[in-house]
């Protein structure tokens, strides 16, 4: 049986570790798409930092042990209730692709983000061949949403916006980062280095090439917000991030 927390904590301890070179000491973490809450357990004890996660249906931390001590909030990431400049680092992973305005909630992370503050944003690679490799699903499940996104692809709605598993371009996530926090850095290569060192002799000639994202099933694509990212307003009192 596929150890699925396992693979979450795996993959969540790389992201960490690339994270920790733009922010160290986060003192406060939110996490946005939070789904079960894993993602936001493994941060809050991975950094020692307050972690809130919030999604539109989260599972209670009572009802996933994972998620502890992260607490778990019921919102929309278009409309975070949370003051300007909360927190010192915002985690997205596999969320901002099932948003409607993706834009909005990218400002609106940026927003509630303090200036210095780290973020990650990771979504599908929508130039991706195949999908899935290595998620913790059967390969009848993995084939099944394959066959989906294909037949998304040849009859022209592979689109999030048309109710497809899309993603975006690696170029496209890295630009929408840079517009709404003013600085952002790709570090696919990175991640599915250290996520894969055991395969790096037929994953490192791939990673060279531009033929890579044909390969790569996600872009990740992290950085710290600028003060020119967004423009506070007067009343505005946005402390420094402890980044």
């Amino acid at each position: 049986m596929t150890d699925v927390s396992a693979i979450s904590e795996r993959k969540t301890r790389v992201l960490a570790d690339i994270l920790a070179q733009f922010c160290p000491a986060p003192r406060d973490i939110l996490v946005v798409g939070c789904g079960d809450g894993q993602e936001a357990g493994i941060l809050a004890r991975y950094f020692a930092a307050k972690t809130v996660g919030i999604d539109l249906s989260p599972q209670s931390p009572r009802a996933r042990a994972a998620a502890a001590p992260a607490e778990l909030l019921e919102m929309d990431a278009q409309q975070l209730s949370f003051p300007d400049g909360s927190f010192d680092l915002v985690y997205s992973f596999h969320a901002l692709e099932h948003i409607a305005s993706p834009g909005k909630a990218l400002s609106e992370m940026t927003r509630v983000l303090r200036f210095g503050g780290a973020f990650c944003v990771g979504t599908p690679n929508k130039q991706r061949l195949i999908g899935y490799v290595g998620a913790p699903a059967s390969l009848a499940d993995k084939v099944s949403w394959n066959l989906s996104d294909w037949r998304m692809r040849v009859t022209g709605r592979w689109e999030n916006a048309r109710g497809a598993h899309a993603g975006f371009h690696s170029a496209e996530l890295l630009a929408m980062c840079r517009e709404h926090f003013g600085d952002a850095t790709e570090v696919s290569d990175r991640y599915y280095r250290q996520l894969y060192t055991r395969h790096a002799a037929f994953l490192n000639p791939i990673l060279a090439t531009s033929l890579k994202w044909l390969i790569l099933p996600c872009c990740y694509t992290v950085g710290v917000k600028q003060r020119s990212a967004v423009t506070p307003s007067p009343a505005q009192r946005e402390p420094a991030s402890a980044c």
